[in-house]
């Protein structure tokens, strides 16, 4: 293994400290218990909270700032962030209209923020919990019950938070989450698996001629193996699957999304893209705006997803609405 690591055990505070020197402009690091906060505090707005386990950044922490998070709580690599830290960050974020947590759909992030929102509602702070389950590749996996949660979030964290900005209540922004979470959905592709630092080994092992169809972002098995293919194939099989679930699409508007696994070029990332926006006007599904970019990773693993969110007037204009954020930052 070759990485750019000194003792795996102190991988993710070493990187967490980093990254907040790297923008101390935008957030701060808690570091013990461990989370991020944004700089500035929301001005009595509701608090949107992320988070879990470490190895998908620029996720959760690098969307933490104005017009997204307030906060996001990191756990090691590839594990859930305990309670702990979790209510922590609640406490330091409400002011006193409530907190919403978007969580994706693993099972030990699900019940660690289960626990620490009943532990907040027993200290009196109002907290919403909208779980997000937009990859489309298998009903369970080993780390789930139900779908997972994938690169969608990102599309979902921009949208809500910047609905949270502009002062919308708790009950409000907990029903526009759920909203985009039905209308949300993703596909991955891996052609090479990642390495996690403390065992030193790659999660899987994969043929010259073999990819991974279906992957999550923990390297986890999807749905099948395949042979290698060209990339407009391998686009085409991808985003098959997501049109299959996603209800009512022609005719209608998207956020396109193109997510690199970590190790994949962005040139590689804009050929997947081509292929997709080929395929959707040919369908008559107009692109509002897309995303292109390595936005929720899985550490070096090499590979796409694509993710398509149905969008009206009102979702554009969230879309469009300032973002200053370590990784997305437009119109601020």
């Amino acid at each position: 293994m070759k990485k750019l690591v000194n003792d795996p055990r102190r991988f993710v505070a070493e990187s967490l400290a980093g990254f907040a020197r790297a923008h101390h402009d935008l957030v701060r690091v808690n570091a013990s218990p461990v989370y991020v906060v944004r700089s500035t505090p929301g001005n009595g707005k509701v608090a949107v909270l992320s988070g879990g386990g470490s190895g998908h950044e620029p996720l959760h922490a690098g969307y933490v700032g104005i017009g997204m998070l307030d906060a996001a709580v990191p756990g090691e690599i590839f594990t859930s962030p305990t309670p702990d830290p979790i209510l922590a960050a609640t406490r330091e974020v409400d002011q006193g209209a409530g907190v919403l947590y978007l969580v994706k759909n693993y099972t030990g992030d699900v019940l660690n923020f289960e626990t620490a929102a009943e532990f907040a509602a027993a200290e009196g702070i109002l907290v919403r919990t909208v779980i997000i389950d937009d990859d489309v590749a298998v009903l369970d996996s080993e780390f789930t019950a139900g779908r997972r949660g994938v690169a969608g979030t990102v599309l979902i964290e921009k949208l809500v938070g910047a609905a949270a900005e502009r002062g919308d209540d708790l009950d409000s922004l907990a029903g526009l989450a759920e909203r985009l979470v039905a209308s949300v959905r993703s596909m991955g592709v891996a052609i090479a698996s990642p390495t996690v630092p403390h065992s030193g080994r790659q999660s899987f092992e994969l043929a010259a001629d073999e990819i991974e169809f279906g992957i999550g972002i923990h390297g986890e098995r999807g749905r099948s193996r395949i042979g290698m293919a060209r990339a407009d194939e391998l686009t085409d099989l991808a985003l098959d699957a997501v049109l299959e679930d996603l209800p009512r699409l022609p005719g209608e508007r998207v956020i396109a999304m193109v997510n690199g696994m970590g190790a994949t070029p962005g040139a590689e990332l804009y050929v997947v893209y081509r292929r997709m926006a080929e395929r959707l006007q040919g369908i008559g599904v107009e692109i509002a705006r897309s995303l292109v970019g390595s936005y929720v990773t899985a550490l070096d693993m090499a590979g796409f997803s694509v993710t398509l969110l149905t969008v009206d007037d009102g979702l554009i204009e969230l879309w469009d609405a300032p973002v200053l954020t370590p990784t997305l930052r437009w119109g601020a």
